[in-house]
């Protein structure tokens, strides 16, 4: 089945992209520029790819010295917000 009508990617292309280590939306458009014309299909490239063994935490990925305990503190907050909004947008989101 065609994820990106735009450019002919099947979910088999961006399955495999995703098993050779590209994690995310933007390392899948960077492979094969689905996602890069009309955006429509962006929530199917996420909903692909999901958080698969494979692919380390963004925590882990970076492997980012430790932050002093202030700016740790504030990094937490941010990230919780993000999470807020994406369960927001989700309930949002239309059911197809």
């Amino acid at each position: 089945m065609y994820v990106c009508s735009c450019f002919g990617i099947t979910e088999e292309q961006v399955r495999e992209h995703a098993d050779s280590g590209r994690c995310t939306p933007r390392q899948i458009a960077s492979a094969c520029k689905a996602g890069t014309d009309c955006g429509s299909c962006v929530r199917r490239i996420q909903a692909l790819l999901g958080r698969g063994a494979d692919c380390l935490p963004r925590e882990a990925a970076s492997a980012a010295p430790a932050l002093p305990p202030a700016a740790a503190a504030r990094l937490t907050a941010v990230r919780a917000r993000q999470a807020a909004r994406r369960a927001a947008a989700r309930v949002a989101a239309p059911v197809a």
